[in-house]
Formats: structure tokens, C-alpha cells, sequence
């Protein structure tokens, strides 16, 4: 799967845009029709540690799925952000199968 990463207001590195496609390439697994994958990393400038934004957006036919998680680090942030996906993709999936 194709993910396009866009970092705002610093510069990804190639390591945490390589960690983060090997996470999203998780996703097919459950789900083998999503068309594309928009992954927006930015930086807040906030005194707090958790300043560190993962948003993501994956289309599928007929839909998309939004998540949006703040965390200390975008790895951290990148595996949770994974796992709700998972969880919404699961049940797509099993509505999709009840209504066949």
C-alpha cells in the first residue's frame, strides 16, 4: 500500500517514514481493498512533552478512517493510532459480511 507522509513544520526522517509504512502495510492484512493512505506528522510548540501529533487517513471503497493521536513520540503515536484503525477496519469488515 501506498502511504503519503507529510511532515509539518519539521523535516520526517528516513527511518520514522520507513517505521510508519511498515506499520500501515499492517493494515492490509485486515482489509486487503483500501485505496490510499494520507499520514500527517506535525509538531506542536507547547511546553507540554506529548507534542508530537499522528494523524491519519485511509480511504477504502465507500469510505475513509480518521485517526488523530497526540503522544510523546510519533512512534508511540503511530502504534496506537495502527491499532484503533484495526479495530474500525474489523468492524467494517464484519458489517460489510452481516449485510451480505
Amino acid at each position: 500500500m501506498k502511504v503519503n507522509t507529510q511532515s509539518v513544520n519539521f523535516t520526517a526522517d528516513g527511518k520514522l517514514i520507513d517505521f510508519i509504512q511498515r506499520r500501515m502495510d499492517k493494515l492490509d492484512m485486515f482489509y486487503d481493498k483500501i485505496i490510499q493512505s494520507d499520514v500527517y506528522l506535525k509538531v506542536e510548540n507547547t511546553s507540554d512533552k506529548a507534542n508530537k501529533i499522528f494523524e491519519a487517513r485511509v480511504s477504502v471503497p465507500g469510505d475513509s478512517f480518521v485517526v488523530k493521536k497526540q503522544c510523546k513520540s510519533f512512534e508511540e503515536g503511530t502504534d496506537v493510532a495502527i491499532a484503533s484503525l484495526e479495530r474500525q477496519i474489523k468492524k467494517r469488515k464484519e458489517k460489510l459480511r452481516a449485510h451480505n
